[in-house]
Formats: structure tokens, sequence, C-alpha cells
């Protein structure tokens, strides 16, 4: 029994971080609101350098505890820069044209790396406490500038490829009649997309309706 409530304990605070919102409530609707891609990766690049700033901003003072808010602030950070690779591939995607957001990204995460880096060849005391997160934060920054930097219909035809090629691995995962059951879910869909709604009363032809017009 002690034994079970000692691993609770220590697991308590590890759920309690995953379940932690990386944006805050007023960020939130913020993006919420805004529905042009563009848009919502400017506000994703204020947001991360805010991120950067309170981290510079612990990191100018010897205070204890400042670790841990440290570790939360490029967590926070990490998030938000996956955020803004999840947005570009969606809007590429639906070929959303997203070059003004996209230099954009390209211009912020190549200053934002060059600071990071800093931090990690300053070697702050504490830097042990958080040095997980801050290569997290490096290495993640350094994936989305590449991504950010290429081309547009480039990066769009590899996230199709890529899709393509998971759902191939999914179909062949499944059984029979899993597979049937998925195509005739699709074979619905499909029609359903094609049913275009009518303003024609029963019986009634578009030639009917053209000579009462």
């Amino acid at each position: 029994m002690k034994a079970w409530l000692v691993c609770a304990l220590l697991a308590a605070p590890l759920a309690a971080q995953q379940q932690r919102d990386f944006l805050t409530v007023d960020e939130g609707d913020q993006i919420r609101e805004a529905q042009d891609p563009n848009e919502r990766l400017t506000l994703y690049i204020h947001f991360a350098r805010q991120r950067l700033s309170q981290v510079d901003h612990w990191l100018a003072k010897e205070k204890p505890g400042r670790s841990i808010l440290i570790h939360d602030a490029l967590d926070d950070y990490s998030n938000i820069i996956d955020a803004i690779d999840t947005v570009a591939d969606d809007a590429l995607q639906r070929h959303v044209d997203i070059k003004l957001g996209l230099t954009a990204v390209a211009t912020a995460e190549s200053e934002m790396l060059l600071g990071l880096q800093k931090i990690q060849d300053s070697q702050p005391k504490d830097m042990s406490r958080y040095d997980f997160v801050l290569r997290q934060s490096i290495d993640g920054t350094s994936d989305s500038l590449d991504l950010a930097r290429q081309d547009p219909a480039a990066r769009a035809a590899a996230i199709a490829a890529k899709q393509a090629r998971e759902k191939k691995e999914r179909e062949a995962e499944l059984t029979p009649a899993e597979r049937d059951a998925e195509k005739a879910e699709q074979a619905k869909a499909e029609k359903e997309k094609k049913k275009a709604p009518s303003l024609l009363r029963p019986g009634e032809t578009i030639k009917d309706k053209d000579q009462q017009q």
C-alpha cells in the first residue's frame, strides 16, 4: 500500500504537467478568432517570442525556484513551435497561400534559434534542470525553420505522400471485415457529398421550372 502511494504521489506532478495548457486563456481566444492561417502564424510567433523573453528575464536573476519557471516557459515554447508547423501543414494541404506567414516564421525562428543556442552556450548554473527541454526547443526550432524555408509546393507534396503512406499502412493492419466496413463508410460519405440540394418539387423537372419562370 505504501509503495502504491509513493508511486501515485510521484506520478501526480507529471500528470499535472502533461495536462497544462501551453497557451493562456486569452491567447487561446486570440488563436480561435484568427481564422486566416497567416494571422495565426503571426500570433504564434508573438507568443513564442514572449516565452523566450520570460526565459531571458528569469536567467538574468539568481533567484531560487527560477529553474521550474524556465523549464515551463521552454516547454510552452516548444509546443508553440509544434503548433506553427501544424497550422502551416494544414493550410498547405488546403492550398491556402501562406507565403507571408512562412516568411515571418522563418525570420522569427532564425532569430529565436540563435537566442536558444546562446542560452545553451552560456551554461547557466541550473541548466541541468531544464537541459532536456532546452535541447528540445533548439531541435524543434531548427526543424521548423527548415520547413518554413522549404518550397510550399514541395512541402505540400511531401505531406500528401506521407499521409498516403500512413493510410496504406493503416489499411494493411485492418482485418477484412474492418476494411469492408471502412470502404462502405467512404462510399456513403462520397454519395452524400455528391448529392446536391434541389429546389425542385417532387416530379418537377428543370424544364418545367424554366417554363414557369
